[in-house]
């Protein structure tokens, strides 16, 4: 029996590559003659990088940037041999993983740590830039990332606008000129998100209580976008805010395409073509897919639906692991941990235990 072992990451738990290492390891336990292919996946959020660095000849490199509240972090970014690309996964600046709960601000949370990322890849002269996103902590519409490559978000009085989805509502006017390193660069943002920038299904309204914005902040925060939305119109000559897909990490989308003209692709079908998922899928003989919470958005173009629909289409009978799932249609970690605090501080272990539970049974 061969089985493909291809989740994305149980969010605010595991890593995609640490949920695959649990799964395997619990099948290896159940049925040590059985062959398993791990390929941990990723849309373009946390994960993406780990994903691509196993399906892909590739050299790592880090580099000191800031998070989203401005504190220090190392970051890393990779550069595909072969091929004149270098990658980033945004969430190694901006993402909420860099934060407690408690210290989600969403108001302030801000991307200039992204754009310190974007800088240090675009010094290997590679032709295209791949920037996963997905997995922020931020509300601000790429405005810090715009900052950190120059350009001046000015207020009436041309003062720079305070940093964050919360200083966009002062936003006058943008001095901007794309620099010289990004001048002939394709950019490429990859995300299945498909949310525009500004209204009820908007970055604010959808994402913002994630990252840990109130009802009102989040009606403040949209206000704000629509407001930076109108600036870049006017000052960039550019009309972001019903683009699909500009919402996706707060808006960093939407700025990556307003002020590098960045195009947007599907970050699943990034990275299953350089993992060469579907080969992979054709050679196995079942197939175990797995997030945090698999719910109706699972199904909507996510990682875990997408493996699903291949799945299907495939003729493989696909086994679904989740740490909760609302409307039903997955394994969940409660069949074998109980206790919600210890399914989460013990989430690799119980994931384990289910893989385990699950391969027992097949016949």
């Amino acid at each position: 029996m061969r089985v493909l072992v291809a989740p994305q990451e149980f969010k605010g738990t595991l890593a995609a590559e640490e949920a695959a290492d649990a799964i395997a390891a619990g099948i290896a336990r159940a049925r040590p003659g059985w062959e398993i292919d791990r390929l941990p996946m990723s849309d373009g959020g946390p994960g993406f990088l780990d994903a691509l660095r196993r399906a892909v000849r590739n050299d790592t490199h880090a580099e000191v940037v800031h998070d989203a509240l401005g504190r220090p972090v190392l970051g890393r970014y990779l550069t595909l041999r072969g091929r004149s690309m270098a990658v980033v996964e945004a969430a190694q600046a901006n993402g909420l993983m860099h934060m407690a709960t408690d210290e989600r601000d969403a108001m302030r949370a801000d991307t200039f740590g992204v754009g310190e990322l974007l800088l240090a890849a675009v010094r290997h002269r590679a032709a295209t830039l791949l920037v996963g996103v997905g997995g922020s902590a931020t509300t601000d519409g790429g405005a810090g990332m715009a900052r950190a490559l120059g350009a001046r978000l000015l207020d009436r009085q041309g003062a720079a606008i305070p940093t964050g989805g919360g200083g966009l509502a002062k936003l006058d006017r943008i001095a901007w000129k794309v620099p010289e390193a990004f001048a002939s660069i394709d950019v490429v943002v990859a995300t299945d998100v498909v949310n525009p920038l500004t209204g009820p299904n908007g970055a604010a309204q959808v994402f913002g209580p994630q990252k840990g914005a109130t009802p009102e902040q989040c009606v403040a925060l949209d206000a704000g976008l629509a407001r930076f939305a109108a600036v870049v119109r006017r000052d960039l000559g550019v009309d972001v805010e019903r683009v699909p897909g500009a919402g996706a990490a707060g808006g960093l989308a939407g700025g990556l395409i307003a002020f590098l003209g960045a195009r947007v692709a599907s970050g699943f079908d990034v990275v299953a073509e350089a993992a060469n998922l579907r080969a992979r899928l054709r050679d196995a003989d079942i197939v175990v897919t797995g997030e945090g919470s698999f719910d109706s958005q699972s199904r909507q173009g996510k990682v875990t639906g997408r493996i699903l629909e291949l799945a299907v289409e495939d003729g493989k009978p696909c086994a679904v692991f989740a740490g909760r799932a609302p409307g039903g249609g997955a394994r969940t970690l409660d069949e074998v941990e109980t206790d919600g605090a210890r399914r989460m501080s013990q989430a690799a272990t119980a994931l384990e235990a289910l893989a385990a539970r699950w391969a027992s049974e097949q016949p």
